[in-house]
């Protein structure tokens, strides 16, 4: 995901991953697991000086960082965001960061930071400047690009 930029990752889609990749299957609540886990990967991160990996992880249902998003802020030594909205801009930050640490093919100028698709298009919804909701990938779920072709299914 980090080498895609504006791409995001769910966490349902992370926790396949991750037991495809281990070989190891549980039948525990996703919520009961993948925050240590997710804890692991921004202390390792920061050790190494790289982006929080962590903000490319996002919910199904509303393309937003989950309440654990603040482990990043708290190994960094940053002051905890108000509100949920700039912890979305926050982590939109952190991802364009990712982006262009892990060589992510960027437009001319580098590339902006933005929220996850799905979150953006509810924002839009909410203003009333997007009538008809955008299409879908029919395989991952995930909004599909202008060129209708899902980037993570081909």
């Amino acid at each position: 995901m980090a080498r895609t930029y504006h791409a995001v990752i769910t966490y349902k889609e992370l926790a396949e991953e991750i037991q495809a990749r281990s070989g190891i299957r549980t039948q525990v609540l996703l919520h009961n697991w993948i925050g240590p886990i997710l804890g692991r990967v921004v202390r390792e991160a920061h050790r190494r000086g790289d982006p929080p990996l962590t903000a490319l992880v996002v919910h199904t249902d509303d393309g937003m960082v989950g309440a654990g998003y603040k482990d990043v802020l708290e190994t960094a030594g940053q002051p905890p965001v108000d509100g949920v909205e700039e912890r979305e801009r926050h982590a939109a930050e952190a991802r364009l960061a990712c982006y262009r640490h892990f060589g992510a093919t960027l437009p001319a100028g580098g590339g902006t930071a933005a929220l996850s698709p799905r979150h953006q298009a509810a924002i839009e919804r909410r203003r009333g400047g997007s009538e008809t909701p955008a299409p879908v990938c029919t395989s991952c779920f995930v909004e599909l690009p202008v060129t209708g072709v899902c980037d993570s299914c081909g």
